[in-house]
């Protein structure tokens, strides 16, 4: 239960779903985290809950798509925690639902900077810090449309196939200095975000359908995935996209 134990870590998009449930089983797991998001209270919360149960925990008011918000996050981890060992790229913002001709050009800079650009300003922060700790590990949040299209997600799909790209690159870029990176791909996870886009009874049912695995999945299963990638116990992996989705990308 300690694998991280003596690890800075930053997470982004940490006041809710994966990346409250990443922060908060990585401070169970020894980590000290940096929580990053947005909506400060929120990253708040998370972190009150962690040091009520004994972890370590530092929330900062974050702009994933604003380059000098992602090298603050990394200052103060080093500042705080004296370096930094882990980052999670988790922060994103879902899919409009307009066909692409349909897609206003103010949603798709919007999504492009939030859910790509974002992981670019993040690692190019993070690297760095990294090599003075001598290596590290970067877990990416993409999304089964990371390597699949869908309707309705120009914009989306584009970030998240754009974020297995740049994970491919930091890793063969930074394999020897001993820095990991890989990527997650989740489905439907039953997060805020999830419940705010599938209203509709009948279309919540329909994706439903499209799960072998019979069931959405929760933020504690992806979060459990990016803890293991995080940890020395993948310690050969690097380079990966690992899907995290009930079956939905196999079916």
């Amino acid at each position: 239960m300690e694998s991280l134990k003596g690890k800075s870590i930053i997470i982004t998009g940490a006041a809710s779903g994966m990346g409250a449930a990443t922060a908060t089983m990585a401070a169970a797991r020894g980590a000290s985290v940096v929580l990053g998001d947005i909506d400060s209270k929120g990253a708040s919360a998370v972190a009150k809950s962690i040091v009520d149960a004994g972890g370590i925990a530092i929330p900062v008011k974050n702009d994933v798509s604003n380059p000098d918000d992602a090298k603050k996050l990394v200052a103060i981890a080093v500042k705080e925690f004296g370096g930094l060992h882990g980052a999670v790229n988790n922060a994103g913002v879902a899919a409009s639902g307009k066909k692409l001709h349909e897609e206003s050009l103010n949603t798709w800079d919007r999504t492009i900077a939030i859910n790509l650009s974002s992981v670019f300003y993040g690692m190019q922060a993070q690297i760095p810090e990294m090599l003075k700790s001598g290596g590290g590990s970067i877990v990416n949040v993409s999304s089964v449309t990371g390597v699949l299209g869908a309707p309705g997600a120009a914009a989306y799909t584009a970030a998240k196939h754009g974020v297995v790209g740049l994970t491919q690159v930091a890793a063969i870029e930074s394999s020897s200095d001993g820095i990991r990176v890989n990527a997650i791909g989740p489905g439907y996870i039953e997060t805020k975000m999830m419940s705010e886009r599938l209203t509709d009874e009948t279309h919540r049912a329909n994706r439903l359908a499209l799960h072998p695995i019979g069931r959405f999945g929760v933020a504690d299963e992806a979060a459990a995935l990016i803890l293991f990638l995080l940890s020395d116990e993948a310690s050969f992996i690097t380079g990966a996209f690992y899907p995290v989705d009930g079956g939905f990308s196999a079916a």
